[in-house]
């Protein structure tokens, strides 16, 4: 069965990867549509990012959804049916887990992940056994390509969630990337009364203003555009940071009102901040990672129709043609969302 590994940088392989008959408690999922990600392309482009590096190959993939092909003893699952898989598999029995903070559990166990060692293999396969508790079944009507943005979506709803975005507040999202738009469609859906987006490309902010931005500030094209935001100690309610981008988390700062709140929601290095002004503000600034109990509610938003991600589809490829996929996936000029058809 086809699956894409990952063995260094640069060293992609096309690979056949059996997947086991499920036992109780497991199913087998037929994977039709996988989304690539940008921590996919950090193991593709640089082996890893941050401290975490490949060690050994490993499978790639967490944004996928497919069909039920074969099902366990007490699964509640029947072949055929449609299904989003959740790649977190949090061990449940940890402090965190007994909290509802099922994203910082200590035993986590997350798709296409090389903090482990051995690390977990994703979900790049056209096959693959989980545990049933990582399915959602898709409503009726939910197409498996758009079932593929769950996880993505879910990260910017809990980002919109940190940020405590509500009806009728004032936010600005920096970063146009895939995960930017899905939290601005979050915000939107979560009543934000005015979003500005911003970005140092044009592309991406024409795609933000068709998903609902009031308006867009091109950083590239004019990098004191935050500077009519910035009186009266700033306008906005909320900011979340996408980018990963020192000078965004700082552009943000300035615009941001005193007791206003910012979520870093890009990955970046380490960093230095203009703490005067945070701290003068009384700023909360705030790290969102992951994704709790969104999931589930992606695939309701996105099967009700209530947020539609269908714009950020750039292209679908086969899977055999991962390594093309790949490269347009990387190339922010011509791509927001590149999915693997398998």
């Amino acid at each position: 069965m086809t699956a894409i590994v990952i063995h260094a940088a640069g060293d992609l392989r096309i690979e056949d990867r059996p997947a086991p008959p499920p036992g109780p408690g497991e199913v087998r999922v037929r994977v039709r549509r996988g989304g690539i990600c940008g921590s996919d392309l950090h193991y593709m482009r640089h082996g890893g990012f941050g401290p975490v590096r490949l060690a050994e190959p490993m499978v790639l993939g967490h944004e996928v959804a497919g069909e039920v092909e074969d099902a366990g003893a007490e699964t509640g699952f029947a072949p055929g049916e449609a299904v989003a898989i959740d790649p977190s598999l949090p061990c449940g029995a940890c402090r965190f887990c007994a909290a509802g903070a099922t994203q910082h559990c200590t035993d986590m166990r997350f798709f296409g992940s090389a903090m482990r060692r051995p690390h977990i293999h994703g979900a790049f396969r056209s096959a693959i056994t989980v545990p049933a508790r990582q399915l959602v079944r898709l409503p009726a009507g939910l197409a498996v390509e758009r079932a593929a943005f769950a996880e993505p979506l879910a990260v910017g709803l809990h980002a919109a969630t940190r940020a405590g975005i509500g009806p009728g507040m004032r936010v600005i999202i920096a970063g146009m990337g895939p995960i930017g738009l899905l939290a601005l469609l979050a915000a939107r859906h979560r009543g934000a009364a005015e979003i500005v987006a911003c970005d140092v490309l044009g592309a991406p902010l024409a795609l933000a203003a068709r998903l609902g931005a009031t308006e867009t500030v091109d950083l590239g094209r004019e990098p004191d555009g935050l500077a009519r935001f910035a009186g009266g100690k700033g306008w906005f309610d909320a900011g979340i940071e996408a980018s990963g981008a020192a000078s965004s988390l700082a552009g943000l700062i300035g615009v941001v009102r005193p007791q206003g709140r910012i979520v870093q929601l890009g990955l970046g290095g380490d960093m230095s901040l203009p703490l005067m002004a945070l701290v003068s503000k009384e700023i909360e600034l705030a790290g969102a990672f992951r994704f709790g109990p969104e999931f589930a509610e992606a695939v309701a938003l996105l099967a009700s129709g209530a947020i539609d991600p269908d714009p950020l589809l750039s292209a679908v490829l086969p899977a055999e043609r991962a390594a093309e996929a790949f490269a347009l996936a990387a190339d922010k000029a011509r791509a927001v969302k590149v999915q693997l058809a398998f």
